[in-house]
């Protein structure tokens, strides 16, 4: 099947501003919910929320070699507001949406909450990149007195030390963790007794290092005899990751688990390709290499078949799992309007603007403690399957395979096959929680 054309981000933020600003306006005069009594004549109708729009702040990186997955954050919630809205709307009112680059810096991301939040009114706040910028955000909630849900940053401790830890209710995560990364990675390799020397290739911020802890941990207890025998940290925006690779080689690992994303997990594979990695080692797991622009990178080696069976990945939703109507049914709305698929990214904040759908119907309160109260506990079917909002750290739990990198006739770009399986309650660290011991 030949795959349309890419939309760039620019006539993205184009279409997505006309598709909402004209969605809202076609809206203008459609009716209160079915639940509402009709107005008194002469009368406007009374909005159970109180107001006609339901400000929505989101942000994402935009820019620079991660920025698809701010645009597929984006892309995401815009599906969901556009078909919400074109059925009336929640309870009476309308989502709008305001979107800014969090450029992968705390102090952008906190600035913009701020902005969002208090200048702009949002009444609900999604979306983040990174894990530094979530870890900077999570503190501030309280002041503003906002419930954010986050769509990507996956360190642990956003749930595990700020929630559960120090009670900040305002934090909500729709994403898998790092313990899709690290737990879910050994849970895989521990069937694989002929793999014991591991090094790790790691992105040089809290991401990697929570991810390798994880991983090591995870696996050291399934199988006592594995080693860990190099370690090599990339900061932001490496694109030449040759002296990464060569210094963990040169230790002959049987697999490397890494965790560099975006353009700089494709520059990492396509290099360790050209050095002849995948000639030497048994495994590779590309920990968010299930990502939609990731897959579409690499796409031309794995269909000339480079990586040798040996690439595994992972991604914190896939889009061909699971075999669901819902899930099928977003593929197709969201390749339908973007001529492209969904990463997880999009799924979580697609995911994210329904949640806010059933807690705003909940409550019917846009106070903060009332919404609290409405999504903690919550089980909600979405594409990526059933989620549950731990009351103890408002985690979703929910669970998405790994596998190797496969083509497969059905889809135009690589897939994940050879699936592993397991219930979240497996590989999902539990409360009360152990501080993790990490390399940096």
């Amino acid at each position: 099947m030949k795959e349309r054309k890419r939309i760039s981000r620019r006539a993205f933020l184009k279409t997505a501003a006309a598709g909402i600003g004209g969605m809202t306006l076609g809206l203008k005069g459609v009716g209160a919910s079915a639940q509402e009594k009709p107005p008194a004549k002469g009368k406007p109708a009374r909005k159970a929320l109180g107001v006609d729009v339901i400000k929505l702040g989101g942000q994402g990186v935009i820019s620079g070699a991660h920025a698809d997955y701010g645009w597929q954050i984006q892309a995401g919630a815009t599906l969901a507001i556009e078909e919400i809205n074109a059925k009336g709307g929640v309870l009476g009112s309308r989502f709008e949406l305001k979107f800014m680059d969090e450029e992968l810096k705390p102090a952008v991301a906190v600035k913009n909450a701020r902005y969002l939040a208090t200048d702009w009114g949002a009444h609900l706040l999604f979306g983040v990149d990174s894990s530094g910028s979530a870890m900077a955000i999570g503190p501030v909630l309280p002041e503003l007195d906002r419930i954010c849900v986050f769509d990507h940053a996956s360190t642990h401790r956003l749930t595990e030390e700020l929630v559960a830890g120090k009670g900040i209710k305002q934090i909500f995560r729709i994403a898998a963790p790092v313990y899709q990364e690290g737990n879910l990675a050994a849970m895989i390799f521990k069937e694989f007794p002929n793999i014991k020397r591991w090094a790790g290739i790691h992105c040089d911020y809290e991401y990697g290092y929570s991810s390798w802890a994880l991983f090591k941990d995870t696996l050291k207890k399934y199988r006592p005899d594995v080693e860990f025998v190099a370690i090599a940290w990339a900061p932001f925006w490496t694109m030449d990751f040759s002296s990464h690779i060569s210094a963990v080689m040169a230790a002959k690992p049987d697999g490397i688990h890494a965790t560099p994303w975006a353009g700089e997990g494709v520059m990492l594979l396509r290099q360790a390709l050209m050095l002849g990695v995948f000639d030497k080692i048994q495994a590779w797991f590309q920990c968010m290499g299930a990502s939609v622009d990731i897959l579409e990178g690499i796409s031309n080696e794995v269909a000339a078949g480079k990586f040798k069976d040996k690439l595994w990945a992972t991604a914190r939703y896939i889009h061909n799992y699971p075999d669901t109507p819902e899930n099928k049914k977003f593929v197709e709305a969201f390749r339908k309007r973007w001529n492209r698929f969904p990463n997880y990214s999009a799924e979580n904040a697609y995911s994210t603007i329904y949640v806010f759908k059933a807690a705003l119907e909940k409550a019917r309160s846009l106070k903060t403690a009332d919404l609290v109260k409405a999504m903690e506990g919550m089980k909600i079917m979405t594409p990526a399957g059933e989620r549950y909002f731990r009351p103890e750290d408002h985690q979703a739990i929910y669970a998405v395979p790994g596998g190797r990198v496969v083509m497969d006739p059905k889809y135009p770009l690589p897939v994940l096959g050879d699936l592993k399986v397991f219930p979240p309650q497996a590989y999902y660290r539990h409360p009360p929680f152990e501080p993790l011991k990490m390399d940096k």
